[in-house]
């Protein structure tokens, strides 16, 4: 998986690429912008963009994220920046991972 943010995580840091919020719900209402930037910012799941050169290193961890995996991640953690590609990432420290999720191959 590529990097395009232009943002490379150091030390404990991973850089997350949260999930989309939808502009639009299931009924058809249209979802205001500034909600829509709340939710982003509440996301809780999203991908592993970058992970910093120290994080994970911790021997108490049995089980690390990779480059490319989707992530549950602590609500609020972190802080929101956007990258050189215009999109919106989250960059947390290791520790705010709480889980990796597993997806079917078929998605």
């Amino acid at each position: 998986m590529r990097n395009d943010s232009g943002i490379r995580p150091v030390e404990y840091k991973v850089l997350i690429e949260p999930e989309a919020v939808e502009a639009q719900t299931k009924g058809g209402i249209y979802i205001p912008e500034t909600t829509q930037d709340k939710e982003k910012f509440a996301r809780e799941r999203g991908r592993v963009v970058a992970i910093g050169s120290i994080a994970f290193t911790d021997p108490t961890w049995l089980e690390t994220p990779c480059v490319g995996d989707t992530v549950l991640y602590d609500r609020y953690a972190g802080s929101m920046v956007k990258g050189l590609d215009g999109k919106d990432y989250r960059l947390i420290n290791d520790k705010e991972i709480g889980a990796i999720v597993e997806v079917p191959e078929d998605e």
